[in-house]
Parts: structure tokens; C-alpha cells; sequence
């Protein structure tokens, strides 16, 4: 098998996916004295805690990655506050649970104010945007770790959101069935994932690279709390349509009326010469979140859905071939290992 455009810029997909079942199976024996809290297995969008009979605690960690980089040479800082909050509060919203609050961990290579305040500045607009506080944070200086795109302009940043949900409400993707509607709704462009491989093709100083992630929050929310059955919800990040295999359906999901690929994708595809097998499995390719619902309700979830972001359709729906993820308009049939064509 050749080597992927992505592992050739430097990302093993295959070999992270190996290493986080690593660090998984040792974190997963955990003993604490006390039977565990946990409400979910691993490998759900977000982990739910039970705080007691009835209320849990939802919990997310995520980051930019190398969109960092795109932003230091650009010297654009002010919007990457705001990819740090979608990526965690988009997440913890795909349980059902309201995110409340972001923690923030800044590391630089030099404490400089004006750059932290650009940085704080998406910050706060992400978190307003999702309706999230942001009670606190760490920064670290770390001339010795961190080194910039120019140096001394380095820096990373993460995020760790926390939301709460009744347990009886905690959304799995368990109740999906075939014949349910997948809505999609559109992204941004790239937002927070697969930039090493899209700086590889476009370069680093490409401004669509810096397009904030969709934040999807306030719009979910209000499908939650309307009368349609919410039964799935996934986000739309690395791995691309693969994630709604993430939801606890015995289905499959054939995704036969896509929403339009953004234009970046396209030129990401030609320049870097990616097959779409691997555009499909590292970008969200126009569509950045799903939500399954029974068809009956679909037109209702639609209409729900577009008045925060326009472009919301019905993309596809659940099938009875377990496991499996078909795109036909692109010929590619998807399992938890890739796309292949179909």
C-alpha cells in the first residue's frame, strides 16, 4: 500500500490510532476504591461522569493543532480562541449535554500581552458564541518546548470543557434505527483538523486556513430541547463522515445527498494531489456536524436547524449495513479502518 499524502506531511493516522488504544487500555484499568462514575464507554465524543441518580457531568479536552502555525505566520492571532472552543464545546453537545464552561491551557514561548490579548479575544467570542464561561485557565511559559513559526511568537493551545445532562437524556446514538435521517450541517471550510495536510498543499500563510470552526452549539440545543427525537449526534472532525460510526447504533449510514464540498477542499485535493479516499477520511469536506433523527421528524429538524445555519439539509440516513459509511456520489465505501472505493 502506498504512503498517504497525510503520513508523507508527516501525520500517521493508522500509527495514532494504534497509540491512543495503547494509552486507552492502560488509563481504562484505573482503580480507584469506588465503583466508577462513568456513564459511557470509551470512545464516545465526550465522557459523562453520574454526579447521582440523575444528573450527569459531561467532559471534553481538545485543541487547535497546527492551525497555531498558521496563525503565527500570519500574525493573525484573534481567531484560534475561537476554533479552541468549538472543538471542545462541539463535542460535549454530541451527548446531549449543555456545555457551562471552558478551562484554557496556553503554552508560549514568550509571555508577550499583546499576543494574549488577540488570543483572548477569540477566546471570549467563542465562548459567547456558545454560550460558555470561562472561569479560568493556565498559562506556561516555555521557551525550551515551545518554539514558533516565526520564533519567539510561539505557542499552543487547549481546551477542557465541561456540560451537564440528565442521564436519562445522555444521547448514544443507541436508539438510531434504520431508515433514520441524517441532517448535516455545513462547516466553515477546514476548521480544526487535517492542517497539516492542508498547509502541506496550500501553504502556510493561506487566510481560508485560519476560518473559525463552526461553533454548532446553540443550534443543537434547540433541537434538544424541541419535540423531535434526537437519536445521534456526531461531529464532523479528523476522520471526517467516519465519526458517525462512533454513535452506538447497530446501522450504517449512506450518505447519498451530501451538502456541497467547500471550494478549500477541492484545491487541498488538486495541489497536494490527495485521493478522495483520504480527503474523506481527514476532512469534514462542507459538512461539520450530523444529527439522526426519524424521518418522520426530518423536515422539523431541518427547519430547526437552518435558522442558525443556513445550508442545513438532510444528507442521508441510517441503513441496515452495520459498520459501514457509503458515499456513492464519490464511489467510497468507509469502516472504522478507511475509505476504500466501493
Amino acid at each position: 500500500m502506498s504512503e498517504s499524502a497525510y503520513a508523507r506531511a508527516g501525520v500517521d493516522q493508522a500509527g495514532a490510532g494504534s497509540a491512543v488504544r495503547a494509552l486507552v487500555e492502560v488509563l481504562g484499568g484505573i482503580e480507584t476504591g469506588a465503583p466508577s462514575r462513568s456513564a459511557l464507554a470509551s470512545g464516545h465524543y465526550a465522557s459523562v461522569l453520574r454526579l447521582d441518580d440523575t444528573r450527569g457531568l459531561a467532559l471534553s479536552c481538545d485543541g487547535v493543532g497546527t492551525k497555531v502555525i498558521v496563525a503565527e505566520q500570519l500574525g493573525r492571532l484573534d481567531t484560534v480562541g475561537i476554533d479552541c472552543i468549538a472543538m471542545n464545546v462541539n463535542d460535549v453537545i454530541c451527548v446531549g449535554a449543555e456545555p457551562i464552561a471552558v478551562l484554557d491551557y496556553i503554552a508560549v514561548e514568550d509571555a508577550d500581552p499583546a499576543a494574549l490579548e488577540q488570543i483572548a479575544r477569540g477566546l471570549r467570542a467563542g465562548a459567547e458564541a456558545a454560550g460558555v464561561e470561562i472561569p479560568g485557565g493556565e498559562l506556561a511559559v516555555l521557551p525550551e518546548l515551545i518554539r514558533g513559526h516565526p520564533s519567539p511568537h510561539g505557542f499552543d493551545l487547549l481546551g477542557f470543557c465541561v456540560g451537564l445532562v440528565d442521564l436519562d437524556s445522555v444521547v448514544t446514538g443507541a436508539a438510531i434505527e434504520t431508515g433514520d435521517v441524517i441532517v448535516g450541517l455545513p462547516s466553515s471550510g477546514v476548521h480544526s483538523n487535517g492542517l497539516t495536510l492542508a498547509r502541506r498543499a496550500l501553504g502556510d500563510a493561506d487566510e481560508r486556513l485560519l476560518e473559525p470552526t463552526t461553533i454548532y452549539v446553540r443550534a443543537v440545543l434547540d433541537l434538544l430541547r424541541s419535540d423531535v427525537e434526537v437519536r445521534g449526534l456526531a461531529h464532523i472532525t479528523g476522520d471526517g463522515f467516519l465519526n458517525l460510526l462512533r454513535l452506538e447504533s447497530g446501522t450504517g449510514y449512506l450518505i447519498d445527498h451530501p451538502l456541497p464540498v467547500t471550494p478549500v477542499f477541492e484545491e487541498i485535493a488538486e495541489r497536494g494531489g490527495v485521493e478522495p479516499a483520504e480527503m474523506y477520511e481527514v476532512f469534514n469536506m462542507g459538512c461539520g456536524f450530523c444529527c439522526v433523527v426519524p424521518a418522520a421528524d426530518a423536515d422539523e429538524a431541518v427547519s430547526i436547524l437552518a435558522r442558525r445555519h443556513p445550508g442545513t439539509e438532510a444528507i442521508g440516513r441510517a441503513t441496515t449495513a452495520a459498520g459501514i459509511v457509503e458515499l456513492p456520489r464519490v464511489n467510497l465505501r468507509g469502516t472504522r479502518e478507511g475509505f476504500a472505493s466501493a
